[in-house]
């Protein structure tokens, strides 16, 4: 569903010149949880975030579900991010002034069509254990039920590719197995392609592929 070809990614210039990535090629296929794990500052947040189109490479190219993203008008990359992406950030983007249950009414403003069923939200929630915060507020929330209500939006437009930072790490290990084996379920059963970036070794027994990044380059570190 995305892939990356020969992709760059340098910020500044002259002495203050960084090369985060260095010439990737990767891909994120259906059906498969990819782990990207590395030591911080090794380019594994830019490399999803560029996956994910967020930001644009200094060279290469992005491919999301067949289309080539530097094609695409700004118009035309929102409304595949919005129909094809569900994004895990750690900065959780949850919206301060509306409640749990208005992040998904704001989705349905936003998505009209194509979104989770009633019945199978409310099995997510229950299987994050968040059903009972529905009517809290983001700052009423802790650091780990604010992850659990950021990873359930972004499940919540029924996303062909989940492309998740450090999604378990505000949370305890039972909580954080729990949505291992849900990242492995919606791989397997549902056909997404699930991208994590992460540190959290619990999660490595529910990828298909663990690649490790390192100085801007990546490799696979195991199967």
């Amino acid at each position: 569903m995305i892939e990356l070809k020969h992709v760059r990614k340098i910020y500044g210039s002259g002495q203050a010149r960084v090369v985060a990535i260095q010439d990737i090629n990767f891909k994120i296929v259906q059906g498969e949880v990819a782990l990207l794990m590395g030591p911080s500052g090794a380019g594994k947040s830019t490399l999803l975030t560029i996956a994910g189109s967020l930001q644009k490479p200094s060279s290469g190219e992005v491919v999301i579900a067949g289309q080539e993203v530097s094609k695409l008008s700004t118009r035309e990359l929102s409304k595949l991010r919005l129909s094809e992406l569900g994004f895990v950030l750690q900065a959780y983007n949850l919206v301060p002034f509306l409640t749990v249950a208005e992040q998904f009414q704001l989705v349905d403003r936003i998505k009209h069509n194509g979104n989770l069923s009633h019945e199978e939200l409310d099995k997510l929630l229950q299987r994050l254990d968040i059903k009972q915060l529905l009517n809290k507020y983001p700052n009423q929330l802790s650091g780990g039920q604010r992850q659990r209500v950021s990873i359930a939006r972004a499940l919540y437009p029924n996303p062909s590719v989940i492309l998740a930072d450090e999604p378990t790490a505000s949370l305890d290990s039972e909580r954080a197995v729990a949505v291992g084996q849900l990242f492995q379920q919606l791989a397997q059963e549902y056909h997404k392609a699930v991208l994590l970036v992460t540190h959290d070794q619990r999660l490595e027994t529910y990828a298909d592929h663990i690649y490790q990044m390192l100085d801007g380059k990546i490799q696979v570190a195991d199967n």
